[in-house]
């Protein structure tokens, strides 16, 4: 067993100017590391306008350099604990801003939902907007059977590691996650793909509307991955919150 307490390695953390006003904390998705933020981090470290701002990327447990280890559950519980432990390690003086791709965004919404009072705006990259509806339908465990399938295309053995079966089946799954979304109360913005198969796009509509009071969205174009056109809106979203 573990003794020490979660915490999640720290793969990046700059401010252009060293004056951050303003503290971005990144989370990615399933089966990746944080390497998925490199074209975005030196996109948004090109603009001027950020250069007061914090750019922070952490590996969740059982990817990148965090720990991997068959005594945790890969559970939010382990992932917040995690989490909460690296931010607080960060001793911020700013504001804090939360961004998830995919998987990250399940998290970063739970942790959002879980100390309130700590994140100041959650932005939602790729976010898979599930309802307990879609959970329950036969051709919606196809569509995961597939994407299980695409995933080991890439990497066989990912489908053997408890990281991976248990974020799926504990966090990416869990039935709570639509409603969570439903009910936060901190400002929150989604960035999606119009060809974006894995998220359930058509439910976001439907969620800004029962959320319109601090959720919205925005389309580009693509499909899941963090693109150039999500991350240039991931930067006037920023631009705009620290200079507000």
């Amino acid at each position: 067993m573990l003794k020490n307490k979660l915490k999640l390695a720290k793969t990046y953390d700059s401010c252009v100017s060293g004056h951050p006003k303003l503290t971005v904390v990144m989370i990615h998705g399933i089966a990746s590391d944080s390497s998925t933020y490199d074209h975005a981090i030196k996109y948004l470290e090109e603009q001027k306008s950020l250069s007061d701002v914090r750019l922070v990327t952490f590996d969740l447990l059982g990817s990148g350099k965090s720990i991997k280890d068959d005594s945790l559950n890969y559970d939010y519980k382990d992932q917040l604990e995690a989490l909460h432990n690296s931010i607080a390690d960060l001793k911020l003086k700013t504001p804090l801003v939360l961004v998830g791709h995919s998987l990250g965004t399940f998290i970063v919404t739970r942790y959002t939902d879980t100390y309130k009072k700590s994140v100041a705006k959650l932005i939602l990259i790729s976010p898979p907007v599930y309802t307990e509806k879609d959970l329950d339908n036969p051709a919606f465990e196809m569509g995961i059977k597939m994407f299980r399938d695409a995933v080991s295309i890439r990497n066989r053995k990912v489908l053997e590691e408890k990281s991976f079966n248990n974020s799926m089946d504990k966090i990416v799954l869990n039935r709570r996650n639509y409603k969570v979304l439903a009910e936060l109360t901190t400002p929150t913005v989604m960035i999606y793909g119009n060809m974006d198969q894995l998220i359930a796009a058509y439910n976001i509509p439907r969620l800004v509307k029962q959320n319109s009071r601090h959720i919205t969205a925005v389309e580009t174009e693509g499909r899941h991955g963090i693109t150039r056109d999500k991350y240039s809106v991931l930067g006037r979203i920023l631009e705009e919150f620290s200079h507000a």
